[in-house]
């Protein structure tokens, strides 16, 4: 069954949505792109999910397509049009149309995007087995913490982590960790939740947020901090975040087995908790 999707005003089968080929998206990757999660018909996180939408909007000087209580009513239809219980709905916003100049062009009218899709969250089998990781270099840009489509990078290091038959890269720049192609990145030594802390270099993943969040209010233990292959291979546990995956356990990392190979204690605690506050927002 085809999909209804939206594009600039209107929803439209998925097959007759067409956007120029002069439109910069298109061209550049000049575009900023949100995902936001479903569960039981119901979107989650709205309220991250709008700030991180206004500040990468924010940062490539463009504006809002719409005013925020329309775009959510818009990605509210989406969902209703499309029967969708669990999943998610993909967000995007370009600068629009025009002649093929680098610089800006002004007073354009943005091309605005959008379609859902089905994934499941909550019994997703990974969270109980486990997920296989690799290490590849980090060769993007240095604005980072913008939601940016131009995802040509992320493309090629996650094309080379499944090569090797992983299920995710963790992206290495000079011997430190940033974060995943697709999701940001945890370890865990004595009890504690190591991570990076927020810059340029990495995106300010919500469910990072909401994770970290869940830890201070259960007194997990969290360090903010640089940590290192060496460091990941040597960890009792790591695991990742990512909107549609909530937090999946890793189980190896460059052919090492982490802790005993099997979902630690602390990810096992945090899954159950995040879980519960996802169905909680979606009631």
């Amino acid at each position: 069954m085809k999909k209804i999707v939206f594009l600039n005003g209107n929803y439209v089968l998925e097959d007759e949505a067409k956007v120029s080929i002069f439109d910069r998206g298109f061209l550049f990757g000049d575009g900023i792109y949100e995902v936001v999660p479903v569960i039981n018909g119901v979107m989650i996180e709205v309220t991250p999910f709008l700030e991180r939408f206004e500040r990468s909007l924010s940062e490539v000087g463009m504006s809002w397509p719409m005013s925020k209580d329309e775009y959510l009513q818009m990605l509210q239809n989406l969902i209703e049009k499309n029967n969708l219980k669990e999943g998610g709905v993909y967000t995007q916003v370009t600068r629009g149309v025009a002649p093929r100049e680098f610089s800006f062009p002004k007073d354009t009218k943005p091309t605005c995007m959008a379609f859902s899709f089905e994934k499941q969250i909550i019994e997703n089998p990974k969270a109980k087995t486990g997920v296989k990781v690799v290490s590849v270099e980090d060769i993007r840009w240095k604005r980072r913490d913008i939601k940016s489509i131009s995802l040509l990078a992320q493309c090629i290091a996650k094309e080379q982590s499944v090569h090797q038959g992983a299920y995710e890269g963790w992206m290495v720049e000079d011997g430190i960790v940033t974060e995943g192609t697709s999701s940001s990145a945890y370890i865990v030594k004595n009890d504690t939740i190591i991570t990076r802390p927020l810059s340029n270099s990495i995106l300010p993943g919500i469910r990072r947020k909401i994770l970290l969040q869940i830890a201070k209010e259960h007194d997990i233990k969290v360090e903010q901090k640089l940590f290192s292959l060496e460091d990941a291979y040597n960890a009792d546990e790591a695991f990742l975040s990512s909107a549609t995956s909530l937090v999946l356990p890793i189980i190896e990392i460059d052919g090492r087995k982490i802790g005993d190979g099997t979902p630690g204690k602390i990810y096992t605690k945090i899954r159950k908790m995040y879980e519960q506050y996802a169905l909680n927002e979606a009631k």
